[in-house]
């Protein structure tokens, strides 16, 4: 115990440290700002994609550097993608407009003007790979071939001279051949006589001249401008000076690369969601802290505070391993607190059962019973929850990957939080004087109501299995039918276009907006409200002066509309989105029954995925009815589900496994509804305690979490239902269709020999 102690002791005061000491990220959906999700499109197979990649976020991050973004954030993600996360830039234009430059910058000598774009002026001599090009003041320049790269560019900066006369202007450092090459190209410009134009030397980016000055009179034919450094002058503002010295120190990227995805979240969307979400946690985990104490007394009392630390060390435990908070993220820290209870309940429980039996009379003694039974069904329970969170880290991305991280990490706490911080609270009030002479306060040394009912009327609910299978069957075709005839409004994530969310002053018409938005140009938009002041449209891709045009239609129906959301989903994203969320779901399963038929027979196995597959069907089609969308932070939830519907499933069939190493002579309905009766009180304070989590989430989390809370609560009641009425009839009609498992000669159970 004193062991148990020092290593609790020691988790909490770690976990104090880092959460006053490590600053927690939060992701641009909490905090505004714009993430782009670039694609690299290489020239050919035979290219270094991986190395290509690499040099274009080093590309890419000067240029973000050079934007002055407070805190920005560059990343690769998987072979081909790289995201951008510009905190605080609610113009995605502007964004676009930097890292959007994907050709090559090139140094081109200039031959002469030209009338148009494509003049040929016999009198100036054609050479290969001529190009005609507007220059900044529009007038055309017959460019020679390229004589220098953005390879060959080392360092570009704007200044400031003011006792040189020179005002603001452009400095540009060469490197390696760069300064050899420059100094040739500007000596065969020094040739001609000043004000020719073949006295300039352009600078091209994405097939645009960014700047084409004239070599300085003082520098002599031949000789060009040595040393590795120009400087570029002309009366440029501040302004003007910095994005010319951006673009060409931003130099080339490697490979072109395509903008797939782009989001722009509003300060405000985020600020109200943190204030949501916090409100919504104190409200659940305050109502759940209640309802555990009236349950638990003061042992509920110690689980409530071990709850405080587990989430002490949830946040610790984000802020150390870098993990970035999103909103979906805190959503799920939020219901991970509600999971959380799930099992210091099967502790007690347990210890109930035990005192009852009074082979154990005494609280301390119950309790250490208590935690070595319910060892196992916490660990498969959490386990399976675990999976569901790994496979969002793997399969999924963006906001929902930010929630595989929160939930892992919150599961991972809460068995800490259960088996190490409960027990050493639990042990030490049970050892106390007052509490050994009246055991009852424990809220450990009597049966509780929902068993004692369960006791005297001794119901066997599994007397009819294929009534409760087809109830299920019943409410399945319902649910499926909804698929079928409503169909899925999938979201811009899965289908590709852009979504725009605007929070207006006033409440606006659906109906009156749809005509508005078909009277600008855009008879498919789709839109939708939510509250009083939310309006969403929903388009194919659109451009931003298009989307400038919506943004215009919508602020003539209301005396203000801010832009609260602005994403973009390229439609190859789409696509991999929403394959990639199916292979998520399928893997899911899969994982779910082997991991089960491993720790179970394949029949309990079977029986508890068949049983999630049911609830995700369900989940699924209440959505359809009611027209809510599926997008990435759905899936997320309907993942949670799998893990939670599994949870169930696994203490019945934990307590089905125990029951029958006890009687393997027990015909198994009969071992079935033992378990399913002994587990109920269980299922239900869990229930309980995460749906007080859930409905605080869906009333006061506001619109951005509203749908998410509903997917988890319908996916709360349909999966309790299923683990109880469609895995276990489920398992004991499989039971009579194969057979009941051989029988070995196994050696016996000590803890339960005596």
């Amino acid at each position: 115990m004193r062991i148990r102690g020092l290593l609790a002791l020691a988790a909490v005061a770690l976990s104090l440290y880092i959460a006053v000491t490590v600053p927690l990220q939060l992701g641009l959906d909490l905090r505004g700002g714009t993430q782009i999700v670039l694609e690299t499109r290489p020239a050919s197979p035979a290219d270094d994609a991986g190395d290509a990649v690499d040099r274009t976020v080093e590309v890419l991050r000067g240029r973000v550097d050079a934007l002055g973004v407070a805190e920005p954030t560059i990343a690769r993600s998987g072979d081909d993608r790289i995201v951008v996360e510009l905190p605080g830039v609610q113009d995605p234009a502007e964004a676009a407009a930097v890292l959007g430059r994907t050709a090559q910058l090139t140094i081109h000598p200039v031959l002469g003007t030209a009338s148009g774009a494509d003049d040929t002026a016999p009198a100036l001599p054609k050479r290969p790979r001529q190009v005609v090009l507007p220059d900044e003041s529009g007038q055309y320049l017959r460019l020679e071939a390229a004589e220098l790269t953005g390879e060959d560019v080392d360092e570009a900066a704007a200044r400031l001279d003011q006792q040189g006369g020179a005002g603001w202007h452009v400095t540009v450092d060469f490197k390696g051949s760069g300064r050899d090459g420059w100094a040739r190209l500007t000596g065969e410009a020094a040739c001609h006589p000043a004000g020719d134009p073949s006295r300039r030397v352009a600078v091209v980016l994405d097939d645009t001249i960014i700047s084409s000055p004239q070599v300085d009179p003082s520098v002599a034919c031949g000789a060009g401008i040595t040393g590795g450094s120009t400087m570029i002058t002309g009366s440029f503002t501040d302004d003007e000076a910095r994005e010319l010295a951006l673009l060409i120190n931003g130099g080339a990227l490697p490979v072109p690369v395509e903008t797939v995805e782009q989001r722009v979240v509003g300060p405000t969307l985020g600020a109200d969601a943190i204030r949501a979400s916090a409100l919504a946690a104190g409200i659940g985990t305050a109502l759940t802290a209640l309802f555990v104490i009236a349950v638990y007394r003061l042992m509920g009392a110690v689980a409530t505070l071990a709850l405080a630390c587990y989430g002490l060390m949830s946040y610790a435990a984000l802020a150390a391993v870098g993990a970035t908070l999103t909103l979906p993220g805190l959503a799920g820290f939020v219901l991970a607190i509600g999971m959380a209870v799930d099992a210091n309940v099967l502790v007690f429980e347990r210890a109930r059962e035990e005192y009852a039996s009074r082979l154990r009379p005494t609280p301390r003694s119950s309790l250490t019973a208590g935690f070595r039974g319910a060892i196992s069904a916490i660990a498969d329970s959490n386990i399976t929850t675990l999976i569901a969170a790994g496979l969002l880290f793997f399969l999924a991305s963006g906001p929902v990957r930010g929630f595989g991280v929160t939930l892992g990490i919150g599961v991972l706490a809460s068995m800490v939080s259960a088996l190490l911080i409960t027990r050493v609270l639990a042990d030490h009030v049970a050892a106390l004087p007052r509490v050994r002479r009246r055991p009852r306060i424990t809220g450990i040394a009597h049966t509780g109501g929902v068993r004692d009912r369960l006791t005297r009327r001794n119901p066997d609910l599994m007397r009819a299995p294929r009534r409760w299978l087809a109830a299920s069957a019943a409410v399945l075709v319902l649910a499926g039918s909804g698929i079928a005839v409503r169909g899925l409004d999938l979201g811009v994530e899965f289908t590709g276009g852009r979504l725009i969310e605007y929070a207006t002053s006033t409440a606006v018409d659906p109906d009156r907006a749809r005509a508005a938005l078909a009277d600008a140009g855009f008879p498919r938009a789709v839109v939708q409200t939510s509250g009083e002041d939310r309006l969403t449209v929903r388009t194919d891709r659109l451009t931003n002066a298009e989307a400038a045009t919506i943004t215009e239609a919508v602020g003539a129906l209301t005396p203000r509309a801010d832009t609260l959301r602005d994403e973009t989903i390229g439609p190859s994203l789409g696509k991999e989105l929403r394959q990639g969320a199916l292979i998520a779901l399928g893997v899911a399963l899969g994982a779910q029954l082997l991991y089960l038929a491993a720790r179970f027979r394949w029949l309990l196995g079977t029986a508890a995925v068949v049983a999630l597959a049911h609830d995700v069907v369900i989940v699924v089609g209440v959505f359809a009815w009611l027209g809510k969308p599926i997008d990435g932070v759905f899936v997320a939830a309907l993942l949670t589900v799998v893990g939670y519907s599994v949870n169930d499933s696994v203490v019945v069939f934990d307590r089905v496994r125990e029951l029958h190493r006890l009687d393997r002579a027990g015909p198994f309905p009969r071992t079935a509804n033992r378990a399913l009766l002994q587990t109920l009180p269980r299922t239900v304070n869990t229930g309980l305690g995460a749906a007080f989590i859930l409905t605080a989430l869906a009333v006061f989390g506001g619109d951005t979490l509203a749908d998410f809370a509903l997917a988890l609560l319908v996916g709360l009641v349909v999966g309790t239902y299923s683990s109880m009425f469609t895995a276990t009839p489920l398992a004991i009609e499989l039971d009579r269709r194969v057979g009941p498992a051989p029988r070995r000669f196994r050696t016996p159970d000590p803890a339960r020999a005596g």
